[in-house]
């Protein structure tokens, strides 16, 4: 007995769950203790009920499987006193108790002993004998040994779940926060951009005003004078005098674009027909192959022509630029609908509904992930003094944004970029 109780001991700490534990004290400690079977109940979370959980002996012919468990009321039967009164008893004749709840075997005498952990009643384990007043103050001794150890172990698995509860909360918890940080960081970033954009904006667009008074005056001039020189030398001053002023006049109406002041004039068209007509209006210009995959039935959009055509223009030699040697670009259309579900696969600035996406993809060197937040600003470029205003991309997001639609990249150095322009569907199509 004694080598039983100091085994079980031992491997108290190693039993892993109730389970295991409830089928480890019938089978392994009360079964090799003398007594002829043993039924372990497990009480409910409301303390109303009992519910066999192990049994060892004639009782348990199944191995680990109890076929049919039954369960008991609090205060029904033996066993049911015992969970209700979390008091030990003891019967020497179950032929007179009226209490007695027939199991599959019938028995003469019965002891049970509570299981009670942290205050409460967690089982009972229960034993049968077919012979008359087959238990005694030794039985009882032994039985509720097992029981205060079994109850001991039943606290620790209990204490050790809550601890892994609260890890798991912990871990949960942490999670959370570290997602709140980066979305509330990611926030400000995007309220910092839509700031500076602004800020911008509203100063290009104050500028570009200005400059176009001056530049008007300038043009004037010069045709006054062209009308007056006489001679060839000044007819060719006169006219880099006006190229010079034309690209700047340029340079204004793409600073507008970008401040999104510039006047447009939206049309209903379709996007792959465009595209076609630029592809094939611009290939000379172009010099590099371009590859069209067009989807069908596109949805119409509403853009300004002229506007569209500038910004195809500047993206092709924008991806042409990034691919110095050689290279495919790749101009593709798209239907796409935005939901709530997937708001995180599309710009945050896009409201939910049905967009025509273009893409302008190279594979030239790609852009540098530092460059990334800079792209889109106005006089930005990577380019050397002399090859790049650095406005092209600005106008792109300018007209985008006046549109109604916006624009991303996504790049990487060695491995080319890719544009998406996404264009607001036609909703009323009736005419269309």
């Amino acid at each position: 007995m004694l080598r039983t109780l100091n085994t079980f001991a031992v491997d108290l700490m190693s039993i892993p769950c109730v389970e295991d534990l409830f089928w480890y004290v019938a089978q392994n400690v009360v079964g090799k203790l003398g007594f002829v079977d043993c039924v372990i109940y497990q009480a409910n979370e409301a303390q109303s009920e009992l519910t066999q959980v192990a049994a060892w002996g004639e009782k348990n012919p199944y191995g680990r499987n109890i076929i049919n468990p039954l369960v008991i009321p609090f205060g029904r039967g033996i066993t049911g006193q015992v969970a209700q009164s979390r008091k030990p008893i003891i019967v020497d004749d179950l032929l007179n108790g009226v209490d007695y709840i027939a199991d599959t075997e019938p028995a003469r005498s019965e002891i049970c002993v509570p299981l009670i952990c942290a205050g409460r009643i967690a089982g009972v384990i229960d034993s049968e004998h077919p012979d008359f007043a087959a238990f005694g103050e030794p039985e009882l001794e032994i039985l509720s040994t097992v029981a205060a150890m079994t109850s001991a172990k039943l606290e620790l698995l209990a204490e050790t779940e809550r601890s892994q509860r609260r890890y798991e909360d912990l871990v949960i918890a942490h999670t959370q926060l570290t997602r709140e940080t980066k979305n509330r960081k990611a926030l400000e970033a995007k309220l910092f951009e839509a700031r500076k954009q602004d800020a911008i904006g509203r100063l290009a667009g104050r500028f570009a005003h200005e400059f176009n008074n001056l530049l008007t005056v300038i043009a004037g001039n010069i045709e006054l004078l062209e009308l007056d020189a006489p001679d060839v030398g000044a007819q060719d001053s006169l006219q880099d005098a006006r190229s010079a002023s034309e690209r700047g006049a340029q340079l204004i109406r793409d600073m507008l674009a970008f401040a999104q002041r510039t006047r447009l004039v939206p049309e209903t068209l379709d996007l792959n027909g465009a595209v076609s007509d630029f592809c094939q209006d611009s290939e000379r210009l172009l010099s590099r192959q371009v590859q069209q995959n067009l989807a069908r039935d596109l949805w119409p959009i509403s853009v300004d022509p002229a506007a569209l055509e500038n910004m195809l223009l500047a993206l092709t030699l924008n991806g042409i630029e990034a691919m110095p040697e050689d290279g495919t670009l790749t101009i593709t259309t798209q239907n796409i609908f935005h939901t709530l579900s997937q708001g995180q696969h599309f710009p945050a600035e896009l409201t939910p509904g049905r967009y025509v996406r273009l893409s302008v993809t190279d594979h030239g060197n790609g852009i540098a992930a530092e460059h990334l937040t800079q792209i889109f600003d106005p006089f930005f470029t990577t380019k050397t003094v002399g090859e790049g205003t650095g406005l092209g991309l600005s106008m792109v997001m300018g007209v985008m944004r006046q549109s109604g639609g916006t624009v991303t990249v996504h790049s990487e150095v060695s491995h080319g970029s890719t544009f998406d322009l996404y264009f607001p569907a036609v909703t009323d199509t009736a005419q269309w």
